[in-house]
């Protein structure tokens, strides 16, 4: 595809005209099932208009352009509302994962289907007894001829219930250590034994779930990045999302409840002259600002071809960082009403969904103590934490 940037710059913003509402105006109400129908919609109509899968190539439904113009139209698109909520992980992760590591018959089969939303994939980590420590997890994949069998429990999978595949990293040889003898497997939701049941959040909804597989068979064709290669590319999904949280500019809770939000709302309040607000929101804004310069400088590396490295978990830090001193702020300013609130009382129950909500930003993606430790030893070079267990096979170590 040969076009300037400046013509793929008016493109895709008279597409998002078209396609999408401004952020200025109020959030679309939509139901989950909405949302999604509504994201697949968008996603199918960014195909057709051949802005979809700009960095990814042509024979795998892309268009084969550099990061650069990724950039394009990541700022034309940071003025509209879209709906790319259920679609996050599978573009954010599973797509670029299935990119770099996908053989050639897997991506000529799903990418330009994930490209179009045709499929949203999910991915499928963490374990009750493994959260931060995913390297430790216990379910298995035993080969059976041309098939492997899965047998485990996944949990916190957001987005499994409308999702038609999931990325599932899996314990293929338990006498290695833990970081080896781990795959990554392509598993079809709709098969036998695979079991997705929603987890009720504090806020009132469904996005995670915990997942059981039960003698669940997928095919060897269906191994991402080889067999005994699964922690390279759990590493490599697991960048791609801290990145892809961090570097969006001032996060998704500064959409939801940011500094200019609060801003109309403390007028609306009469308390914008109050110097107790003032001083929070203009600290959110110095924040948001800062966010914004740490996803372009994560934005700008990508642009030249470099892989994610820390400087994702940087990003995803100080998001969940902002995340919590946004919804302090809001809660301050709210006052009792942010707790409770009358039913007619217009937006109050979304402040309140925010609020409530603001302290998964502290887990989703690693916690924020698993960044701190990935910086101090990746950025700042301090010595890793003592593990009395290393090198020793996964299966001698102790397991509560």
């Amino acid at each position: 595809m040969t076009i300037t940037r400046e013509d793929f710059q008016i493109r895709a913003r008279e597409f998002l005209e078209a396609n999408a509402a401004p952020r200025s105006q109020p959030p679309v109400g939509w139901t989950e099932r909405e949302l999604v129908a509504e994201c697949r919609r968008f996603h199918q109509a960014l195909a057709d208009a051949e802005l979809g899968g700009i960095t990814y190539p042509v024979e795998y439904g892309g268009l084969g352009l550099d990061k650069g113009y990724l950039e394009v139209f990541n700022r034309e698109l940071s003025q509209f509302q879209a709906p790319l909520v259920p679609a996050a992980i599978s573009h954010g992760m599973c797509l670029p994962v299935l990119n770099d590591f996908g053989t050639p018959e897997q991506r000529d089969r799903h990418q330009s289907r994930v490209i179009r939303c045709d499929e949203i994939w999910c991915q499928m980590f963490s374990e009750p007894g493994a959260g931060s420590d995913v390297a430790s997890l216990a379910t298995r994949a035993i080969r059976d001829g041309d098939q492997w069998v899965l047998n485990g429990q996944k949990v916190w999978t957001s987005g499994a219930q409308y999702c038609e595949y999931g990325l599932c990293v899996a314990r293929t040889d338990p006498a290695q250590p833990k970081h080896r003898g781990l795959s990554m497997f392509i598993v079809d939701l709709s098969l036998p034994g695979v079991d997705i049941r929603p987890l009720r959040q504090i806020s009132g909804s469904s996005h995670f779930n915990e997942v059981y597989l039960s003698d669940v068979r997928v095919g060897h064709d269906c191994l991402v990045g080889g067999e005994g290669n699964g922690w390279n590319v759990a590493v490599a999904m697991l960048m791609y999302e801290r990145v892809a949280i961090g570097a969006g500019g001032s996060g998704a809770m500064s959409q939801a409840m940011g500094s200019a939000k609060l801003i109309k709302e403390a007028r609306k309040r009469g308390r914008d002259r109050d110097p107790v607000v003032r001083d929070s929101i203009a600290d959110l804004y110095i924040r948001e600002r800062i966010q914004t310069f740490i996803g372009m400088r994560i934005r700008q590396a990508a642009a030249s071809g470099k892989a994610p490295g820390p400087e994702g978990s940087i990003a995803k830090l100080n998001t969940a960082i902002l995340s919590r001193r946004a919804s302090d702020a809001a809660i301050e300013l709210a006052g009792p009403a942010g707790q409770a609130w009358d039913a007619a009382a217009g937006d109050a129950a979304e402040w309140a969904s925010a609020v409530i909500s603001a302290p998964a930003m502290a887990i989703a993606g690693g916690t924020n103590e698993v960044q701190r430790n990935i910086i101090g030893e990746r950025v700042l070079g301090l010595p890793k934490e003592p593990d009395p267990f290393k090198g020793q096979p996964w299966e001698e170590v102790p397991r509560s």
